[in-house]
């Protein structure tokens, strides 16, 4: 009878102790999964903040966006994110989420920056990527400055046949030994640039100019 009775508590006992073991578990999960939203949600609006200059804009990045059909010009299967800068609630700038196909390592993910007119504000690296550490991964502004090559370049100012690298006879540097790595990401970025001029109307929402001047806040939410 005792032995039953000691069982029988030992069992409730272990049944609170599991139950109150669950329900830390659960609670720290639901606390860790919050802060890496969090800290991934601070990484993405660093990283968007370097692509357009802090000058140009005044709104929450992050807050302002549209999102895009899948592109077979930004490299995408699926619907993303593109992040619309603006200044006195004026659309100033884009930045699209682009995919270099192509890369020595697998595909390349990057972000690409293009004010109204059509001019590069900016491009980073998405990592992970898998390029050849000390060569294809001079494609990191860390690694290299490389990427700071495309600011200020429009296809207004470059010709479609210098969108290459020069040993393909355009006007981007390749990386000694990893060819394949800077020709896919000029070639991302190029592509990225012509979807930009095609799309940009409907990125903006309303109808744009080159300096930007009679442009309106875009419509959220929308998907092009």
């Amino acid at each position: 009878m005792i032995m039953g009775q000691s069982i029988r508590k030992n069992s409730i006992i272990m049944g609170l102790f599991a139950i109150a073991t669950t329900g830390l578990i659960v609670l720290t999960q639901v606390g860790t999964a919050d802060q890496i939203e969090l800290a991934k949600r601070q990484a993405l609006e660093k990283a968007l903040e370097e692509i357009v200059p802090a000058a140009l804009f005044d709104n929450k990045l992050l807050e302002n966006s549209v999102e895009v059909g899948a592109s077979k010009q930004l490299g995408s299967k699926e619907t993303r994110t593109a992040y619309i800068a603006t200044k006195n609630d004026t659309p100033v700038a884009v930045i699209l989420q682009s995919t270099a196909p192509e890369g020595y390592g697998g595909s390349i993910h990057f972000l690409v920056g293009i004010r109204a007119d059509g001019t590069v504000t900016g491009v980073r690296v998405v990592p992970p990527h898998f390029e050849t550490p000390g060569l294809g991964d001079k494609i990191d502004l860390a690694k290299s400055d490389w990427i700071l090559g495309f600011n200020g370049k429009s296809l207004e100012n470059t010709k479609p046949t210098q969108w290459k690298v020069t040993k393909d006879g355009g006007q981007f540097d390749a990386f000694t030994g990893a060819t394949i790595t800077p020709r896919a990401v000029v070639d991302g970025v190029h592509k990225s640039l012509l979807y930009f001029d095609k799309h940009k109307l409907s990125l903006y929402g309303t109808q744009t100019t080159s300096n930007a001047s009679t442009t309106t806040t875009p419509n959220t939410g929308t998907s092009l």
